[in-house]
C-alpha cells in the first residue's frame, strides 16, 4: 500500500478538520490542522495586543515576533485527536472561540505569516502518509498531492454547525453573528492576494450540506482507497 498526501481544502466551518482527523485515524496517517496553526498565530497576536482598534494589524511588530512562535500538535488519548500547543501551552479551546475566528482571516492573508507556516507544513509532509486541511493545501502547500478534496456547504448550514459546536462546548454563540462571520471569512479567503481559497483543477468537490457524518466518512474512504490502490 503506497503512502500518499491527502489535501483537504474548503470554506470555513465545513467540518474539514473533523473529517480530516477521522480519516487520518482510520487509515493511520498523520493529521495536521493548518487552520489551527493560523488560529494560533492569531491568538498570539491578540495576546500581544497587535491588533489596533480599527481591526488593522501591527504587521511590523508581528513579523519581528513570528520567529518566536512554536506550534506543535500532541495526540490526546482521551479524545483520540491531536491538541494544539502554542509555545508549549495547550490552546485547543481558545483558538476555536469567536474572538479568534473574527481575526484569523486578516492574519492568514499576511504574506510573511503564510510563508512561515507553509514552510513548516511542507516539512511535515516530506515522508507522505499525511492528511492536511486548510485553504491552500492542494494549490500551494502540496500542489502535487495524490488526493485533493475541496469541501463546500451553504453559508447557512455552516453557521448552524458552528453555532451548535460553540453551544455544545458551553461557549457564547449568536447565530446571526456567526453567519456574518462565515460570510466575511468567505469573502476575505477568496479575495486575498496571497494564496486565495480556490479549488485546485484536479480536486474532487465534496458538498456535505446534506450528508450525514457516516456518509461523509464512507465517501472519503472510497476516495482514499481509489487513489492509494487499496
Amino acid at each position: 500500500m503506497k503512502k500518499i498526501i491527502i489535501a483537504i481544502d474548503g470554506y470555513s466551518s465545513c467540518g474539514k478538520s473533523t473529517m480530516a482527523k477521522d480519516l487520518a485515524r482510520e487509515i493511520n496517517y498523520i493529521y495536521v490542522d493548518t487552520g489551527a496553526m493560523y488560529r494560533s498565530v492569531t491568538l498570539f497576536a491578540l495576546r500581544k495586543g497587535l491588533f489596533n482598534e480599527d481591526g488593522s494589524i501591527q504587521q511590523d511588530e508581528l513579523e519581528k515576533e513570528i520567529p518566536h512562535i512554536t506550534i506543535r500538535f500532541h495526540f490526546n488519548s482521551e479524545t483520540g485527536r491531536p491538541d494544539t500547543f502554542l509555545n508549549g501551552e495547550m490552546v485547543e479551546q481558545e483558538i476555536r472561540g469567536m474572538e479568534v475566528s473574527q481575526h484569523v482571516s486578516p492574519i492568514a492573508a499576511l504574506p510573511f505569516v503564510r510563508q512561515f507556516l507553509v514552510a513548516q507544513q511542507q516539512r511535515m509532509g516530506e515522508q507522505k502518509g499525511i492528511v492536511m486541511d486548510g485553504r491552500d493545501i492542494g494549490t500551494v502547500v502540496f500542489p502535487h498531492a495524490e488526493l485533493k478534496i475541496f469541501v463546500t456547504a451553504s453559508a447557512q448550514v455552516r453557521a448552524q454547525r458552528r453555532f451548535d459546536e460553540l453551544r455544545s462546548k458551553g461557549m457564547p454563540a449568536d447565530f446571526d453573528t456567526i453567519l456574518k462571520n462565515v460570510e466575511e471569512r468567505d469573502y476575505i479567503d477568496t479575495h486575498r492576494d496571497i494564496s486565495p481559497l480556490k479549488k485546485a483543477e484536479d480536486a474532487i468537490i465534496l458538498d456535505n450540506s446534506n450528508m450525514t457524518i457516516e456518509e461523509q466518512k464512507q465517501w472519503l474512504l472510497d476516495q482514499y482507497h481509489r487513489v492509494a490502490g487499496v
